[in-house]
């Protein structure tokens, strides 16, 4: 079994910041391509960011300049800093990731359960 655990949603005014933190663990080989999307209410779920096993990072238009996702991959982890936040951003935010498990070997893509961010103007 594999998961992904979100940490470090919460509440903030308008032009604040918030770190997410989401940890993979179970028996994995190799994560690739690991990211982070999130879904407001009455709305469909979108990419935020996703960086690459060797860093290569891309990212929503609306969130350039302001977010930055990086990796560790020793610790099998991805972060998201988020400043200057908007209330546009209020979603909950799900981390994603492409993992090479064994038995059988094989990739999956799993989702965290996600963390609420909520911005208030």
């Amino acid at each position: 079994q594999v998961q992904l655990v979100e940490s470090g949603g919460g509440l903030v005014q308008a032009g604040g910041s918030l770190r997410l933190s989401c940890a993979a663990s179970g028996t994995i080989l190799r994560i690739d391509t690991m990211g982070w999307y999130r879904q407001a209410p009455g709305k469909q779920r979108e990419l935020v960011a996703t960086i690459t096993s060797g860093g290569t990072t891309n990212y929503a238009d609306s969130v350039k300049g302001r977010f930055t996702i990086s990796r560790d991959n020793a610790k099998n982890t991805v972060y998201l800093q988020m400043n200057s936040l908007k209330p546009e951003d209020t979603a909950v935010y799900h981390c994603n990731a492409n993992v090479l498990v064994l038995s059988p070997i094989r990739w999956l893509e799993r989702w965290g359960q996600g963390t609420l961010v909520t911005v208030s103007s």
